[in-house]
C-alpha cells in the first residue's frame, strides 16, 4: 500500500516550480490516456499504475527529465519510431527546452498499456 494516497501531487509539490510545469504537463496528459489509471508508487517512484502494474513514471535528473515505462521493450519500440532521442534500456530522456513531444509521449503510454493489456490476461 502507498504511503501517500496521490504520490504524484506530493512529488510535485516537492519539486522546484519550473521542474513541476514540466512533468505535470505530462503526468496530466497520461491520466487523460488512461482514465483508469491511479497514482501510487512504482519501484520507488511516484508512478501511473494500471491494474496494479507500473504504467508510467517521470523524475528530474540531474541533465533534465526521464520519463520510464516500466518496460525495456516499450522504450526499444518508441526509439525505433522516434530516433534521436537519449534513452536507457528503460527510460527516455529529455530537458525543459527540448521536451518530448506530445505525440511520442502519447506513443509511450499506448503502446505500454497495449502492453499491459497482453500480459495480465
Amino acid at each position: 500500500m502507498d504511503a501517500s494516497p496521490d504520490p504524484i501531487a506530493d512529488h510535485l509539490s516537492s519539486l522546484p516550480a519550473a521542474q513541476s510545469e514540466v512533468l505535470a504537463t505530462y503526468w496530466e496528459r497520461a491520466a487523460e490516456l488512461d482514465p483508469a489509471a491511479v497514482p501510487g508508487l512504482s519501484y520507488g517512484m511516484p508512478a501511473l499504475r494500471h491494474g496494479g502494474k507500473g504504467l508510467v513514471s517521470l523524475m528530474p535528473t540531474r541533465a533534465g527529465f526521464s520519463v520510464y515505462p516500466y518496460s525495456s521493450a516499450v522504450v526499444t519500440q518508441i526509439m525505433a519510431r522516434y530516433p534521436g532521442y537519449e534513452h536507457t534500456k528503460g527510460s527516455i530522456h529529455f530537458t525543459a527546452t527540448a521536451p518530448l513531444p506530445l505525440d511520442l509521449f502519447d506513443d509511450l503510454v499506448t503502446t505500454r498499456l497495449q502492453e499491459l493489456a497482453t500480459t495480465t490476461r
